[in-house]
């Protein structure tokens, strides 16, 4: 039996109207122009950028003369806390954006006692640095330093101890570890940094467990300090340039009060197999439960490194804009090089300060809450920081020794050799300039019986005009869509944009394709003043095995939406009660140019109402997934709520004519309400169905 879709039958499409306005509008009102208010670019408002004087000093609490977009918003939560009111509410339109909740959804009110590897945000963890060259003295004497690892594919450092008791559950994990990949190029190295481990109970570990690489005890906290380390179990992958590439847990099997017969995620090893193939890890970031280092202390005790170009800052235009700002992608100009960015350090200044690049669109975690998102985009406050200092500093190049590993472009497959290959029926030419309407091509495929797909990618051959792609499967014998938003409803099987052309799904999760179904490609392309031609296509990596749960998507629409003339900030809505248990993967909100913000929430059977996702400021321009670092199971009878607020006035630089209604439609002069939900069914496994012969 084919699986169930997640649509229209289900849903019931709503409207209503916002709640009215609050007494904390006026600090909302700040929140949300601070980017129109900050006239100097340089994220922080100023007595005089805000226009009153008089109750500034009430909202600097901290008395340092400014204000940055987080203080305000904190002032925001606090107030509307106060009120008793909550995140979800919005303002009446004056001060433009509604609202900008903190986070994602809300955590249950007990903490469980039980501790596993939450995925990170991998700028926040230090992903993308460099480290130190670091000399140690191993237990059987050996001497070395990290710059003698440079000839290895890759360099584990893996911290342990002997009294840790996670530390002592890990160690035969890293010893079979160590064997199955020192004989693929991989280095390792171990650190105890725990003075009160005895050496004899190391030595007796070493020969008991028989790990090879060099084994350092490290008291002093050497390695911590310069890796930033915050547990006894914490591992670090570093590339031939001593760039960190993963920094996180070995597996998920053990944690803090709990142990798995076998492990769920394999992190260590996956981001290794990842590196190996030249490419980043899907997960580059996690949490390691184990015994807590003096994080803080080693912290502030680490040596400050001068800020340069090949030591620091092409590190982080190298993970952050150089998939697009390249020759042949799709950033107006090449940051590549030193001298790029040195040509382009008032621009870089000016976006990177007002949060526009690199784009990414959802709302901030809490203060002290690592991203809900895996796919996070943003700058780490950290890298922010340094980008912005160096560019106004003296922009010193440094040592080119000291510079990171070329980013590699390939013109191959980041998936590996795609079992299938579905290309566009024709080449598409595209215009040099002008507003190119979205074009929908069809595919008949000659697959013979379903297909399970394990991994995806999406390769446009003009990537330069390409600004999204949507694939869709349609079964064989489907009628063609005849509603408005109807097709949209169906969901998407893989997308396209800047920056995320793949997908890769865990082991035991797949997409499925039916036999004998027709795909449809829906091209948008953005002239850029060069007429050229395209034929996109998209590579397929089949399952070895039909998998345990089945990955889909649908979209949550309402085609009835109706925008006044001259609005400027008008609220429509659709909803779905579910009718089982869903775990969300991530969401995608789609509108056109008069979009500018998006907000997903969920009503649980109880009446507790959640926020899952907020876009502030919704960019028409990167039609961006969200994919969610740890993914929440909603049970049957939610109400799964998506809300669009639109701008439909002479406010709205791109809008096309802000005097007429706006109703659903497929070109960007309409719009659409369509908020795309990427999930699965827990309870919907493959062997039931196989086992009742369906």
């Amino acid at each position: 039996m084919a699986a169930i879709p997640f649509r229209l039958p289900f849903i019931a499409v709503l409207t209503f109207a916002l709640p009215a306005a609050e007494p904390v509008e006026q600090l909302r009102a700040l929140v949300q122009r601070f980017e129109r208010l900050d006239r100097d670019g340089d994220g922080k408002l100023t007595p005089v950028e805000t226009g009153n004087a008089a109750w500034f000093p009430r909202l600097d609490r901290d008395g340092n003369g400014h204000l940055t977009r987080a203080e305000l918003q904190r002032l925001v939560d606090w107030a509307e806390r106060s009120q008793g009111g909550g995140p979800l509410s919005a303002g009446d339109g004056s001060s433009g954006v509604p609202a900008v909740p903190s986070g994602a959804v809300t955590p249950p009110p007990l903490e469980s006692p039980r501790e596993g590897p939450r995925v990170l945000k991998p700028g926040d963890a230090g992903v993308g640095r460099r480290v130190a060259d670091l000399p140690f003295v191993a237990v059987d004497g050996r001497e070395g330093r990290l710059a003698g690892f440079t000839g290895a594919k890759a360099l584990v450092i893996a911290f342990t101890g002997t009294g840790c008791p996670l530390a002592r559950k890990y160690t035969p994990a890293l010893a079979r570890l160590e064997r199955e990949y020192s004989p693929r190029g991989v280095r390792f190295l171990f650190v105890n940094p725990t003075a009160a481990d005895p050496v004899g109970d190391i030595r007796a570990m070493l020969a008991e467990h028989g790990l090879s690489g060099p084994y350092v005890r490290d008291p002093a906290g050497v390695f911590p300090r310069a890796l930033g380390a915050k547990t006894t179990t914490e591992m670090f992958v570093l590339d031939a340039a001593r760039t960190v590439v993963f920094r996180g847990a070995f597996d998920d099997q053990h944690g803090l009060g709990y142990s798995r017969e076998a492990p769920r995620r394999r992190f260590l090893a996956d981001a290794l197999d990842s590196v190996l193939a030249g490419v980043a890890p899907v997960i580059a970031a996690t949490e390691a439960p184990g015994c807590v280092l003096e994080t803080e202390r080693a912290a502030a005790a680490a040596p400050a490194e001068p800020l340069t170009y090949h030591g620091r800052i092409s590190r982080i235009i190298q993970a952050s804009c150089v998939e697009c700002h390249r020759p042949g992608g799709v950033g107006p100009f090449s940051l590549l090089t030193y001298d790029d960015v040195v040509s382009r350090a008032g621009m870089i200044r000016r976006q990177v300060a007002r949060g526009a690049m690199p784009p990414w669109f959802a709302a901030p975690a809490s203060e002290g809450e690592p991203s809900h998102w895996r796919n996070d985009r943003s700058l780490s406050a950290e890298d922010k920081a340094d980008l912005l200092a160096w560019l106004q500093g003296d922009r010193a190049p440094g040592d080119p020794a000291a510079a990171p590993l070329p980013r590699g472009f390939p013109d191959g497959w980041l998936i590996g050799k795609p079992d299938a290959v579905i290309e566009l029926p024709r080449t598409v030419a595209v215009k040099a300039d002008g507003v190119m309407p979205y074009q929908t091509l069809r595919v008949e495929t000659t697959f013979t019986e379903d297909k399970w797909v394990q991994a995806y990618e999406v390769q446009p051959t003009a990537r330069e005009v390409v600004h999204h792609v949507i694939v869709r499967v349609h079964p064989k014998g489907s009628r063609p869509a005849r509603g408005e938003g109807e097709s949209e409803r169906d969901g998407y099987f893989a997308a396209y944009v800047p920056g995320n052309a793949h997908a890769v799904f865990p082991p035991g999760f797949a997409k499925r394709i039916p036999a004998g179904a027709t795909v449809t490609f829906q091209m948008h392309y953005t002239p850029n003043g060069r007429a050229t031609a395209d034929r996109t296509r998209i590579g397929l990596v089949f399952a070895a095995e039909p998998p345990r749960h089945v990955i889909e998507v649908a979209g949550l629409a309402n085609p009835r939406l109706r925008i006044p003339p001259g609005a400027e900030n008008h609220a429509e809505t659709a909803s779905i009660t579910l009718p089982f248990d869903a775990t969300i993967l991530g969401f995608m909100p789609h509108m056109h140019l008069r979009g500018k913000a998006a907000r997903y929430e969920t009503v649980l059977p109880d009446g507790t109402r959640r926020l899952l996702l907020d876009v502030p400021r919704y960019d028409f321009n990167w039609q961006l997934p969200y994919e969610f670092a740890e993914p929440p199971t909603l049970p049957r009878g939610s109400r799964l709520i998506y809300t669009a607020w639109y701008d439909n006035s002479v406010v709205n630089p791109a809008n096309p004519d802000p005097s007429r209604e706006v109703r659903w439609g497929p070109q960007t002069h309409d719009e659409m309400l369509l908020g795309f939900v990427e999930y699965y069914v827990p309870s919907r496994r493959m062997e039931t169905r196989a086992s009742t012969g369906d």
